[in-house]
């Protein structure tokens, strides 16, 4: 088995939220102990509601936000620490395809213009050679020759998402983070961009972090899946394992509100609608951030913050893997620690 294009290990990211009455500084804690890893030629997606850090931890990885804790393996080497100087050389193999294509392309400058810039700072090619080089980035993501000299403005917005895809590719890289790279987008240019991201990996082997919201979409270009809640990873498991059968609360809330193309199947489908306060992320409290919400919720869940358990392949920051809970489960045995008293989750035994 290849080695990990990228291995994530216990990473933070905390934000300065203020002070406090007492004079100590608030902390918001964007990403609390992720870790993950992807292979080359992989695609993980990584999913969760607005404001869960999945963007945050996109931009820690590239090194947009210098991490607060953990550390960041790409090809094996470490990048955690590294200063801007030293980060040219990774930043090459490493690009980010932006969320929102109106705002990340410079109006002042022609296509052309900002697909060389990334080989100029690079110090790649000549002059000619990288003329070259754009009319054939423009080709691979489906534009014409003749956009080269027209500005962002007079594009739509699937067009500038493939300029934005072609900027990306300008300095040949291997792990490519996806932020949402299709949710300002109409549906029917959502499946072309789709589309051309897989052709390109097909074409170059490429390994993407896909960050949306759209969980089909997610279930239909990713190999792993990862599911986020206020900073912490909830699930992390292969796709087909999650999307079949969810084993943490809120994965199995997001999964219910997936829309059903056939009708009778979605008028049978039982939807999850949680209930309940979500905790603020500002120096949250030292216990499940979920325990509000969560139909299973028990009194240890109050009480102390779930570890990540390993279970059939897949980790699950939840107490209801833990081994003590999946004995007593095992044993028929209601948990006397269980409050509410509606314990009996769909949990492998």
């Amino acid at each position: 088995m290849a080695a990990p294009i990228l291995e994530v290990a216990h990473l933070c990211k905390y934000f300065d939220a203020g002070r406090a009455v007492s004079g100590e500084t608030k902390k918001l804690k964007a990403v609390e102990d992720v870790s993950f890893a992807i292979s080359p030629g992989e695609t993980m997606g990584l999913v969760g509601e607005s404001g869960c850090g999945k963007s945050t931890l996109g931009r820690t990885i590239v090194r947009i936000h210098d991490p607060t804790a953990g550390r960041i393996l790409y090809k094996g080497e470490d990048i955690t620490r590294r200063k801007n100087k030293h980060l040219l050389p990774v930043r090459r193999s490493m690009q980010m395809i932006f969320q929102d294509p109106y705002a990340s392309l410079d109006p002042r400058c022609t296509v052309g213009d900002i697909l060389a810039e990334p080989m100029a700072i690079h110090r790649l090619y000549t002059k000619r050679e990288r003329a070259s080089r754009v009319q054939a980035l423009l080709e691979t993501v489906g534009l014409k020759p003749d956009h080269i000299r027209r500005y962002p403005h007079e594009f739509s917005g699937g067009q500038r998402q493939r300029i934005s895809i072609a900027r990306t590719l300008a300095l040949d890289p291997e792990f490519i983070v996806c932020d949402e790279p299709i949710s300002a987008l109409d549906v029917s240019i959502q499946a072309q961009i789709i589309n051309l991201l897989e052709r390109i990996q097909d074409e170059r082997g490429l390994s993407y972090l896909f960050i949306a919201h759209d969980l089909g979409m997610v279930r239909h270009i990713s190999h792993k899946i990862g599911v986020m809640y206020l900073g912490h990873m909830m699930e992390y498991g292969q796709t087909a394992d999650v999307y079949d059968n969810p084993y943490h609360p809120y994965t199995k809330a997001l999964l219910s509100a997936v829309p059903v193309p056939d009708p009778k199947t979605a008028r049978a489908k039982q939807r999850i609608v949680l209930k309940g306060e979500v905790f603020t992320p500002i120096d949250p409290p030292a216990c499940c951030l979920f325990a509000n919400r969560c139909p299973h919720v028990m009194a240890r869940c109050r009480r102390t913050e779930p570890p990540v358990c390993h279970v059939a392949g897949r980790r699950v920051a939840c107490h209801l893997y833990t081994p003590d809970f999946l004995a007593l489960r095992r044993n028929g045995e209601n948990p006397i620690f269980t409050d509410p008293p509606d314990w009996r989750a769909d949990i492998p035994v």
